[in-house]
């Protein structure tokens, strides 16, 4: 399959651009530099080797190598050794990235690092009163990160300050970058030409430690854009139709490059049947929110090519010398003419119409034609309960422009929110900006209560009081995720995703089967009306309102004298103790902890909402372990058998039994386990306890590359029919692991409690540094045997 590339020239590097002056990387970091002429002289040097042409994300990938000459490249095959541009973390994840860069005994980060503060707000009663409560609860936790940030060198971002993500957009993101983040929404900064992909704590010390970082070479996907997106018609739209083709797990092990003339669609005005049809453009924040919620179909990131929407955002915040220097390599920003992908899907946008997905999954995908019916047909309640927009998805200045542009449409018909209503600005920035630009007033007077510029209900920091647990009833948002329980902890909950715009006309109906394109309101005096879709501008007519200074500079004279401490009794902060070394033989009678029947995201192995005040105390979070996952003996939740005492208890307890016995224990589980967050201390807290394995029949990506950085063995069934052998009362033996080498299967020997056993083989990923991470015990351990 051939990507677009009309007009686009094979680059020829002249000696003008060598004497081009040097641009920094960020108004934060001024002595660190974008370096195109390094990403293009590696480029240069794959294309010959490999001659052929290379898509936009090899170029990046590839153009990142730490030895392009030598470096073994095959898609979905090889491991690639990279050398990211800079690391990027958010609190929940930061505090173990921060504790394991400490235990590595490093005295500063080798690359530029940032700690945003935006994942330990509770959403309860409004923003700034929620910010101050935040402050006050996590004041140690804020206070380990802003010390550790001054020791080691990293940007410390406040909280109130925003989404990790959007501050990546506004100040770190630009074409051509190579960013690692620990979050799985870090792909984001596609939107602005950058490969950003989400990694565990673990991988971002490497970085930070100055190691190449290991990435199993991607596939690479295209999905061709043609056309243009008119009305109600959003860039979120485009995700969820993609996400509804190819489902949770059809982009794992992929990139999502996106192209074609549907790309650079321009806004203009046509006629069609007769009336007056407003084009929108694709702009940068719509191209952010696409890439963004590339998360939920599993793909290692998304990327959209250069254009010149994103010289006029890097402009427009005030990285125009960036814009200046990207547009001098162009040609190196988008794909070769010929490149060619793995696979492609092709979407028409003038016959993409508004979806919404849901519930439980975020691939289950719905035009809003369709949705009452359908919610009819399966017993879904059709009341809304509540609409949130915002989150890092969605919370743009233009979404908010176009939600307030419904918005004020009820208000001037004389209606209100039927729903409840909360708005979550991206950044203080984009705070400040809609509240100066009359957005949050009208989204205020048509019944919303805007929120701190935090992840909030999305991640589950929501304190609702509405429903009590176990009611069914539905709520509606711009958000990515939608799995049980993940927003309010009430599994009843049925969450549906669609665009700010659509989910703000929902809120104002009240109803799920409100169908703005076709369907009417009843205005205050009784005039029967319908909205008109939405238009807003991308970016102010002003410049961005900064709002607040919400950043910490790590010290200019560097950090050697300052010092963080972590109390030995504190419930929040633990320092970490080495796992156990591999004792050099094969891993016998494991005892079956849970064999999880259905789908298991890193919500079920390792809840975020209350659980995230313990992110940074591995022992408290640890009681959080796998007990959302369903236990397929009795298709309970936090219920399983204790072998050696027989009674039952919850999954953390038995654990913990098991490993005061001394004895190890293994999960077994189902398709795409550990999809969803990045989250490490999903793999973190099973090691904790006393596990050795996870055998399942595919993984997700992030969740298997923290497994493994753990010293944790995750293996999938050579036949996946084989997961149906296993008993919850088995025991399991891996076999050949004096052997364990890349591409070899390791085999097992399953014992069932009748006498009977049943012998198969199971496959693994693991290359030969990968296997050094298992034999020292973790990627840490190993990292301090080499210094």
């Amino acid at each position: 399959t051939l990507a677009l590339g009309q007009g686009v020239r094979r680059l020829h590097v002249s000696a003008a651009f060598n004497a081009k002056a040097k641009v920094s990387m960020s108004r934060f970091e001024p002595s660190n530099f974008v370096n195109y002429e390094k990403l293009n002289e590696n480029v240069n040097i794959v294309r010959k080797r490999l001659n052929r042409p290379l898509t936009l994300s090899e170029k990046i990938v590839y153009g990142h190598l730490d030895d392009p000459v030598g470096q073994d490249i095959a898609r979905g095959r090889t491991y690639l050794r990279l050398r990211p541009d800079r690391v990027a973390m958010q609190d929940a994840t930061a505090q173990m990235a921060m504790l394991q860069f400490i235990s590595s005994g490093l005295p500063q980060v080798a690359v530029p690092s940032t700690i945003h503060c935006d994942h330990l707000i509770e959403a309860q009663i409004g923003g700034a009163k929620d910010l101050a409560r935040a402050k006050d609860i996590n004041a140690e936790v804020y206070n380990f990160l802003a010390s550790a940030g001054a020791k080691y060198g990293v940007g410390f971002w406040k909280p109130g300050s925003g989404i990790i993500h959007q501050i990546i957009l506004e100040n770190y993101a630009y074409p051509g970058v190579l960013l690692i983040g620990t979050d799985s929404h870090t792909p984001n900064g596609g939107g602005l030409g950058s490969i950003c992909i989400g990694v565990g704590g673990a991988d971002a010390v490497d970085v930070m430690a100055g190691i190449p970082w290991e990435l199993k070479c991607p596939n690479v996907i295209g999905v061709k854009l043609t056309g243009k997106l008119s009305g109600w018609t959003s860039p979120k739209d485009v995700i969820l139709k993609v996400a509804g083709i190819l489902t949770v797990k059809g982009g794992t092990g992929a990139i999502v490059e996106y192209h074609g003339p549907g790309v650079d669609s321009i806004s203009c005005t046509g006629l069609r049947e007769g009336g007056l049809l407003t084009y929108r453009p694709l702009w940068v924040l719509g191209m952010a929110t696409i890439c963004n919620m590339g998360a939920e179909i599993g793909a290692t990131t998304s990327v959209f090519p250069y254009n010149h929407r994103m010289k006029t955002y890097l402009e427009k915040t005030g990285r125009g010398d960036i814009a200046a220097l990207a547009d001098d390599y162009a040609d190196l920003l988008v794909p070769d003419v010929g490149c060619e992908y793995d696979s492609m899907v092709e979407i028409n946008l003038d016959e993409l119409k508004p979806h919404i997905n849901g519930p439980f999954t975020p691939d289950l995908a719905h035009p809003m034609a369709d949705i009452g019916a359908t919610a009819v047909k399966n017993g879904w309640p059709l009341e809304v309960k509540v609409g949130l927009i915002g989150s890092c998805t969605n919370s743009s200045y233009e979404d908010m422009g176009r939600s307030a542009s419904v918005a004020k449409q009820a208000l001037d018909k004389g209606l209100k929110c039927k729903a409840a209503f909360t708005i979550t600005p991206g950044s203080e920035q984009i705070r400040a900006t809609i509240e100066r630009d009359g957005y949050s007033k009208i989204l205020g007077d048509v019944g919303g209560m805007v929120l701190a510029n935090a992840c909030g209900p999305c991640i589950g920091q929501w304190d609702r009081r509405d429903v009590k647990k176990g009611e069914k009833n539905t709520i509606v948002t711009s958000y990515n995720r939608n799995f049980t329980a993940r927003n309010d902890a009430n599994p009843a909950t049925h969450a549906f995703v669609a665009s700010p715009e659509i989910v703000t006309a929902l809120a104002i109906a009240g109803t799920l089967d409100f169908n703005p394109e076709v369907d009417y309101l009843t205005a205050a005096n009784g005039e029967k009306f319908k909205l008109k879709p939405p238009s807003a501008d991308e970016l102010p007519k002003l410049d961005f309102d900064p709002g607040q200074d919400t950043y910490q500079h790590p010290p200019a004279e560097g950090g050697s004298k300052l010092r963080v401490d972590v109390s030995p009794t504190s419930t929040r902060l633990q320092l970490l103790e080495p796992f156990d070394k591999w004792a050099g033989g094969d891993l016998e009678d494991l005892q079956i902890l849970i064999k999880v029947k259905g789908k298991c995201t890193t919500d079920h192995i390792s809840a975020a909402g209350p659980w995230l005040k313990f992110r940074g105390h591995l022992d408290n979070i640890s009681n959080n372990m796998l007990i959302g996952a369903v236990n397929i003996e009795n298709d309970g939740v936090n219920k399983i058998k204790n072998q050696l005492t027989g009674d039952y208890g919850g999954v953390p307890d038995v654990a913990r039994h098991y490993k005061a016995n001394g004895l190890s224990w293994v999960v077994v589980g189902d398709d795409n386990y550990g999809e969803g967050s990045s989250r490490e201390h999903a793999a973190l807290e099973p090691r904790h306890l006393g596990g050795r394995c996870i055998i399942v029949k595919s993984f997700a990506r992030i969740h298997e590359t923290n497994l493994k950085k753990q010293g944790m063995l995750p293996l999938t069934f050579q036949n996946p029919a084989d997961y149906d052998k296993i008993r919850p009362d088995d025991k399991i033996s891996i076999k050949g692991l004096a052997t364990f080498a890349p591409g070899k299967p390791l085999s097992t020997v399953v014992k069932h409690s009748d006498g009977t056993k049943d012998e198969f083989q199971l496959n693994h990923t693991f290359n030969e540094t990968q296997i050094e991470w298992f034999q020292a015990g973790s990627a840490l351990n190993r990292m301090k045997e080499l210094q």
